[in-house]
């Protein structure tokens, strides 16, 4: 069975309406099994940068430490809740140190590719990715190697900044668009190439177009209906054993929002567990 680490942080997030992935965290908590399901405690205050580059790095980074205790204390699969997409990174450590060769498929709109060199908001979120390839501010970013470029799929991403496209090229990433994955052939076999031993699944909810779901913070058109997203995470767990997953990013506006994507999240929730 798999357990729940619910990381309710919003301090990566560059979003006017980030304190509101707070709420979705919660929501989200609150229709699972109350007794598969450990809190993160997230500081309450914003916290400091600590000339970093990173806004809030203090608090971030306390969390991460949190979460990443945690779930190697959990017999995986550990799905964790957030939040903003920063509480993958410690996640895919833990995952990574268990793995002969962890494999990550990244589902979000953005592809979370800046450092602190090159983002403008110095939000973390932004940064996620990087920081799991080794690159960023010491304390968030994971050792170089320790889940390298070759083992990574970007997919759904479609929202590019120039830094960003020129990292794509750079890394040699595998990057799979919104109408690749209409045919999910092409992800499993992108998958398969890598030879992981487990893979790790992280949902950024913002991969799905914003008519499939409203409590997004940053929706960008065109992305995967829910049914194609269901169909993707089957696709990948037939190839290679779940090691771990995220969902991030919900941030209903109220309560009544919360409960009108509840659905949609609980059944991608089903999917992974």
């Amino acid at each position: 069975m798999a357990r729940f680490v619910i990381v309710p942080q919003w301090q990566g997030s560059p979003s006017a309406r980030a304190m509101q992935l707070i709420d979705g965290a919660q929501a989200i908590a609150g229709d699972l099994p109350r007794t598969a399901c450990t809190t993160i405690e997230v500081p309450l205050e914003a916290g400091e940068a600590l000339e970093t580059g990173v806004l809030r790095y203090s608090a971030l980074s306390r969390t991460q430490d949190a979460l990443a205790d945690e779930i190697v204390r959990t017999a995986p699969p550990v799905i964790v809740v957030g939040g903003d997409c920063g509480v993958s990174i410690g996640a895919i450590g833990a995952a990574a140190e268990r793995e002969e060769a962890l494999a990550l498929v990244w589902f979000d709109a953005h592809p979370d590719l800046h450092t602190p060199e090159t983002s403008i908001s110095g939000a973390f979120g932004g940064m996620a990715l990087s920081a799991v390839l080794g690159e960023g501010a010491p304390g968030l970013a994971l050792p170089k190697g320790a889940v390298p470029a070759s083992r990574v799929v970007l997919a759904g991403a479609r929202d590019y900044e120039p830094d960003e496209e020129i990292r794509v090229g750079e890394l040699a990433l595998t990057a799979i668009d919104v109408a690749d994955l209409a045919d999910t052939a092409g992800l499993a076999a992108a998958v398969a190439q890598t030879g992981a031993s487990g893979v790790y699944l992280h949902i950024d909810l913002d991969v799905l177009d914003p008519s499939e779901l409203t409590g997004l913070t940053a929706p960008v058109p065109f992305g995967l209906t829910l049914a194609q997203l269901l169909a993707a995470i089957a696709a990948v767990r037939a190839v290679a054993p779940l090691a771990g997953a995220t969902i991030a990013g919900f941030a209903p506006a109220s309560t009544a929002a919360a409960v009108e994507d509840l659905g949609s999240i609980l059944r991608i929730v089903g999917a992974l567990a």
